[in-house]
């Protein structure tokens, strides 16, 4: 099995949310058996006549399968809300968070128990099955309220977006693990080579880049002793047809497929090697709250508040990262990797446009770039104070009158009411 299989069978397995229920109502069957033995070798029967029992049974069964109605339901209403009141780029954390698809599973394990139990209930009721089933209905219960309290707290903004923030932090630290040192000067980002490649290597799909085998890719290059560029960056999307490698040196047994099954493309990005998709997300949520039909800057204020630790943490990173060399140190792949520029430009352009008339987001904006000013850095000052020159510049254009440029222009971390000074 090659990288690219792994990769979509990982990804289809986080996305899913039939695989561990499928699961859950194997194991429950199994243990129907094994508990009915059980309860055959010690002798254990419930003191209760077998209609009854099977009334108990009927009454659990159908119990777990209107919660599981419920909590299928209450996942649909939160994609929903989330696509509808945020961003649809959202919509996969839902599929891919642990609890519910656990909750889920924990559900249908019940449920199945409890109809295979009663399917072999013949003269007598097992004391120890039915009793599983009777007290693992009243966890389930339990269970599902917790659930209804983690759908509801999921569904605000304010969580959404610090879930978002959290997994973004972890995409940064693995795409850029070294801390930028003292004095260093900020290095000039990959360029491609300047001779002519012996080779092109183009996509035959449509799609956006989700990731690439980093490692296998520097293996490959090394064994065929050549130099492999990848020409999409991670989050670009690419049409069939399009150049996805360039081959320089080497490269006789290297064969095309090889290259191919080494990046995966799908119909939308991940953030799994995609830093600048947790920013992108984050300004698509207060690009929409700002929009005439919602108009809410509050939540655009939240969002910044998530961008502001993010930009800091790639401000403090090396981000020269954009070639691997090989054993012998040569530099076998080239590759592209977001700038300093680049995230400072999604971070801050779309909401300051957005925002235009908005005195809450302007002040929220200038505390943010100014906090950034004076921790990051000096070498990735110079995009900062431009972008605060740029927010001045939007204040005289959106505000005629001079007491509000004066308003929208204080530093506010709030936004409005945060102590401005």
């Amino acid at each position: 099995m090659n990288w690219l299989q792994r990769y979509k069978l990982r990804t289809y397995y986080d996305g899913s949310l039939w695989i561990l229920p499928a699961i859950g109502s194997v194991a429950a069957m199994v243990a129907v058996s094994i508990m009915i033995r059980v309860d055959g070798i010690l002798g254990f029967e419930a003191k209760m006549s077998v209609d009854t029992g099977r009334m108990i049974l009927s009454t659990i069964a159908g119990s777990m399968f209107t919660l599981v109605s419920l909590a299928c339901s209450g996942m649909l209403i939160a994609v929903q809300l989330a696509s509808g009141q945020m961003t649809p780029r959202i919509i996969s954390l839902i599929y891919k968070n642990r609890y519910g698809k656990g909750m889920l599973a924990v559900f249908i394990f019940t449920f199945t128990y409890s109809v295979a139990l009663l399917a072999r209930i013949e003269v007598n009721i097992p004391f120890l099955s039915t009793s599983v089933a009777a007290y693992g209905f009243l966890a389930n219960l339990a269970l599902f309220l917790m659930f209804i309290d983690n759908l509801g707290k999921m569904l605000r903004p304010s969580a959404a977006m610090r879930n978002i923030a959290k997994t973004g932090r972890d995409v940064i630290h693995t795409v850029y693990p070294d801390l930028l040192a003292e004095g260093s000067i900020d290095p000039d980002p990959v360029k491609a080579l300047n001779s002519v490649p012996l080779r092109v290597v183009r996509s035959n799909v449509d799609g956006a880049v989700l990731a690439f085998d980093l490692h296998g890719l520097k293996f490959i290059a090394e064994r065929c002793d050549c130099v492999i560029e990848m020409v999409p960056e991670v989050g670009d999307y690419v049409s069939a047809g399009d150049e996805l490698f360039r081959i320089f040196d080497g490269c006789i047994d290297l064969a095309d497929q090889d290259l191919v099954n080494s990046v995966a493309v799908g119909p939308e990005r991940t953030m799994e090697q995609d830093p600048k998709f947790a920013f992108r997300i984050l300004v698509d949520i207060a690009s929409k709250a700002l929009s005439p039909g919602i108009n809410d800057p509050t939540t655009a204020v939240s969002a910044v508040d998530q961008i502001y630790p993010l930009l800091r943490d790639v401000g403090s990173r090396n981000l020269s990262r954009g070639n691997e060399k090989g054993s012998d140190g040569k530099v076998r792949l080239i590759f592209k990797t977001p700038d300093w520029d680049d995230f400072v430009f999604l971070s801050i352009t779309e909401i300051r446009q957005y925002g235009g008339d908005s005195i809450q987001v302007k002040r929220r904006l200038r505390t943010m770039i100014e906090k950034l000013i004076d921790s990051v850095p000096e070498l990735r000052k110079p995009h900062l104070r431009k972008e605060l020159y740029l927010l001045e510049c939007s204040i005289k254009r959106n505000f005629p009158d001079i007491e509000d440029q004066n308003l929208a222009a204080l530093s506010d971390p709030q936004g409005l009411g945060g102590g401005a000074d």
